[in-house]
């Protein structure tokens, strides 16, 4: 194995220490423009690293030396609070006085403590009756892409990667995110509206945690390749069983829970930084 370290800056000191605990003479720098970012070869050790990294707020990850950015051939991710910066549905809900309501159901879902299907009808029923220019003023005024995302994108759709974006949220945003970003392929919920003002339901099937796995185990059964692999990056519960079936599964800034599971975890840079586990 080898070992990727990255942070927004990383003193010589540290990386001094980590290339002693892990027992590597190979330190090479990754350039790019991203995080400050090393990989080093043929570890030795394991023992410690995680601690110090993580005292130290370094993001690191143990990868396999032939783990390269031309053999990745589908980038899924999840929206909000990783593509993005917000969760949608909270500053929608703001604009009804329920911010702090919705928010508390949805942080319980993205923690695994709820139902996901449930808690997203019970939270769509508090919008009921906001005008549609709601969600336009959200997308406008409140929408940020998380730091590093389009650098990360642009990174993969350079090696011909496709890139799908999977989301427990509205294609309000999704589709406005597609175009701009030049996304592949998009999945998420229709908020209902009459006589331009969301009714509180939602058209069509929810799209859950299954639907979200469903959807990228289809566009990888058509678009990789032997021999490429599939990479799939979220933060919340929802996320799991996509994650759990990528070839490279990545936590982004992410609840607990999923940080357990995933190989690898990013908690203190951008998302550009998922590039550097293929570097």
């Amino acid at each position: 194995m080898d070992l990727v370290v990255q942070a927004p800056v990383i003193g010589a000191a540290e990386l001094t220490q980590i290339a002693a605990l892990c027992g590597s003479q190979s330190v090479r720098s990754i350039e790019g423009g991203g995080p400050q970012a090393y990989r080093l070869a043929r570890i030795e050790s394991r023992a410690g690293v995680a601690d110090f990294c993580a005292a130290a707020r370094i993001d690191c990850a143990f990868v396999p030396p032939d783990l390269v950015r031309d053999r990745v051939g589908l980038v899924a991710m999840d929206m909000d609070s990783t593509l993005i910066a917000i969760e949608c549905i909270d500053e929608i809900a703001d604009f009804a006085g329920r911010k702090s309501e919705v928010a508390a159901i949805t942080a319980s879902a993205m923690r695994g403590d709820l139902d996901f299907r449930q808690s997203l009808e019970q939270r769509v029923a508090l919008l009921a009756g906001l005008p549609e220019d709601s969600l336009l003023r959200v997308y406008d005024e409140r929408l940020k892409l998380s730091p590093g995302a389009e650098r990360m994108i642009a990174g993969f759709k350079a090696v011909g990667a496709k890139v799908l974006l999977v989301s427990g949220g509205f294609t309000f945003f999704t589709e406005r995110l597609r175009a701009r970003l030049g996304l592949d392929a998009t999945i998420a919920n229709t908020l209902e509206l009459a006589d331009g003002k969301l009714t509180g339901r939602l058209v069509g099937r929810i799209v859950d945690a299954k639907v979200k796995a469903d959807r990228f185990a289809e566009l990888r059964a058509q678009s990789v390749t032997p021999g490429r692999i599939a990479l799939a990056i979220g933060d919340g519960a929802n996320d799991l069983p996509m994650l759990r079936i990528a070839d490279v599964s990545v936590a982004y800034r992410a609840k607990p829970l999923v940080r357990a599971e995933a190989m690898y975890a990013i908690n203190y840079c951008g998302l550009d930084a998922v590039l550097n586990f293929f570097a």
